[in-house]
């Protein structure tokens, strides 16, 4: 068994306590922009390009992610309606949906092509989200059901918001691990290779909601959302559903034969 039993709480000032997962979306946030301004001005664009669209993506990020959780929790929230307002608590497809809205706005309002934002950005938002779910793995949450695997994780100090001292699967580094190999196969297999505007976006989309949807089989934490699929599974469902068939839709469309008269 792995024993975790890091304080989940970086640190303390007066009322104020930071958790390690708060420091690891902070990071995450900053390493998108620098990812996304190197890849803006490869692509051709300054970096205000990338700033301006952050001042988009970030609050909308947030927003999406705490209404993802709320909708998620709504029977807590029902009954403790100022945890709203509290930071913690945030759900990574509200983030993904959020962030996504907010891009297409500032392209909308810009007249730049989504794509020319999303294609360059997709391995970097899969690495960003590896960094987060380090933060995860640290604060407990997102744990796994209980296991006896030598690999089963159990987190021993008090301030965890996993079960104490009961062995898990260890859902949150499945997630890391994915992560990183859909990194790995954006960056070397499909980079370059995908010429069509958005496919390598879609294709980073379709490739972390499947793996997600099939980590939470095993996550300990959620409850049936729609008939036995948690609220996750069946985002991430959709999510495939739409990236897939927009691949679909623009391969055939580069393979369908010209009739001319």
């Amino acid at each position: 068994m792995i024993s975790i039993g890091v304080d989940p709480v970086a640190f303390t000032i007066g009322s104020f306590s930071l958790r390690w997962y708060g420091v690891m979306v902070l990071l995450a946030i900053a390493f998108l922009v620098w990812w996304s301004t190197r890849s803006a001005k490869a692509a051709g664009y300054n970096k205000d390009f990338v700033l301006e669209g952050a001042l988009w993506a970030i609050p909308l990020g947030f927003i999406g992610a705490k209404l993802v959780h709320v909708v998620d929790n709504m029977s807590h929230y029902l009954d403790y309606p100022f945890d709203m307002l509290n930071p913690a608590g945030l759900a990574i497809f509200g983030a993904i949906l959020g962030s996504m809205l907010g891009i297409w706005a500032y392209c909308q309002w810009k007249h730049i092509p989504f794509a020319a934002f999303a294609d360059p950005a997709a391995p970097g938002i899969i690495l960003a989200q590896a960094i987060g779910r380090v933060g995860c793995t640290i604060n407990g949450c997102c744990y796994g059901r209980p296991s006896s695997l030598p690999w089963a994780v159990t987190w021993t100090h008090p301030n965890t918001y996993a079960p104490l001292g009961i062995a898990v699967q260890p859902t949150q580094i499945y997630e890391l691990l994915w992560d990183l190999l859909v990194f790995a196969i954006l960056w070397w297999l499909l980079r370059g290779r995908l010429k069509q505007p958005g496919a390598l976006f879609a294709a980073y989309l379709a490739l972390y909601s499947l793996g997600s949807f099939l980590i939470r089989f095993l996550r300990g934490d959620v409850s049936s959302f729609v008939g036995t699929m948690n609220e996750g599974q069946f985002i991430s469902l959709l999510m495939f559903m739409v990236a897939t068939g927009f691949l679909v839709r623009q391969f055939w469309a580069l393979r369908r034969p010209v009739w001319r008269d």
